[in-house]
């Protein structure tokens, strides 16, 4: 056995699912994000002449 426990690789494996979860959620509010600013400054740019 290689000394590691299983409730020590139980938490590990759902920290590092954690981690990935909440960096795709990172992901999804930056391109929300940059989504409405978008939509903002379309809404409120004089239209060009």
């Amino acid at each position: 056995m290689n000394g590691l426990t299983e409730e020590y690789l139980l938490l590990f494996n759902a920290i590092t699912d954690a981690e990935q979860s909440l960096a795709r959620l990172q992901e999804a509010l930056v391109y929300a994000q940059r989504q409405a600013e978008e939509l903002y400054l379309r809404r409120t740019d004089p239209p060009a002449t």
